[in-house]
């Protein structure tokens, strides 16, 4: 199908988005990769008055050290957090994710930022900014606000991006030496999730001092499993205690039932998932 006729608007800074964005008012949307966007319009689920293109705006593709944390602009490419030398050093959870995202075009033109304001609870990025505890910086007419990751996702396809305000950037704590692993499950390749798990490990001489853990498509929004991790501190790396822990990943979760797959089966993938990824994530 051919999309509503709409406004096209390709601002050089955040400033002009911003205003951008206020002038278009509610009916304002917001271009990122335009992976999500783009087959919504074709489809006439939405009619926005204007597309706000951030496509022009530099200083949302960089990716930078700042101090104990990276900095990564919301439009940064799929591609290029997978292949940059700092997210390969410090976010190697993050790394490993994105290589799971829908396909080669797709990464190429898809963005970090794009992906998490989407919200979608199937979204592979979302569980891992969670376990992470990502910080999102948002712009907005007042200026801008950091939000952390608990915060930020709210409900399905819902985020803390209020009306007027852009995602411009997401910053990492740096988690260099951490073993980390992103087990996932679907259907056919390049499909969203069914169900998968992001883990990452501080593992001294071989017992798992700290763990963060963060589910995918396990709820309406991506979901911290602190059961899970609490159960995992203390112990030993070992395929026991991996085991005992992943007993606890249905905590706090409210599964959907959908075409793909009924609740209970997914809580069935979650508990073997969760072994896996703990055992991959420790050798």
């Amino acid at each position: 199908m051919i999309p509503a006729k709409f406004d096209y608007v390709k601002p050089a800074s955040v400033a002009e988005a911003v205003t951008a964005l206020r002038e278009g008012g509610e009916d304002a949307k917001i271009l990122a990769g335009g992976q999500s966007l783009l087959p919504v319009l074709r489809l006439r689920m939405a009619a926005p008055s204007v597309v706000i293109d951030l496509g022009g705006i530099a200083e949302l593709r960089q990716i930078r050290e700042e101090g104990d944390r990276i900095a990564i602009g919301a439009m940064v490419p799929h591609h290029d957090v997978m292949r940059d030398d700092l997210v390969k050093q410090h976010l190697t959870l993050l790394q490993q994710a994105t290589e799971t995202v829908a396909d080669p075009q797709v990464r190429h033109r898809g963005t970090l930022g794009g992906a998490l304001a989407h919200a979608d609870p199937a979204g592979d990025l979302g569980a891992v900014a969670l376990a992470l505890e990502a910080e999102f910086v948002i712009a907005g007419a007042d200026g801008t606000r950091t939000v952390s990751a608990s915060d930020f996702f709210v409900d399905y396809f819902t985020t803390a991006i209020g009306e007027g305000e852009i995602l411009t950037e997401m910053r990492f704590p740096k988690y260099t030496g951490w073993k980390t692993h992103y087990e996932k499950f679907n259907r056919v390749a390049q499909a969203w999730s069914m169900v998968a798990i992001a883990v990452a490990l501080k593992v001294d001489g071989g017992s798992i001092s700290e763990a963060r853990v963060g589910l995918t498509n396990m709820g309406t929004t991506p979901i911290r499993a602190s059961g899970v991790e609490a159960a995992l501190v203390g112990q030993q790396a070992s395929a026991d205690a991996a085991k005992a822990a992943a007993e606890h990943v249905t905590e706090g979760t409210a599964a959907p039932s959908d075409a793909d797959a009924a609740a209970d089966y997914r809580e069935h993938l979650a508990r073997v998932l969760t072994g896996r990824a703990v055992l991959a994530a420790a050798g």
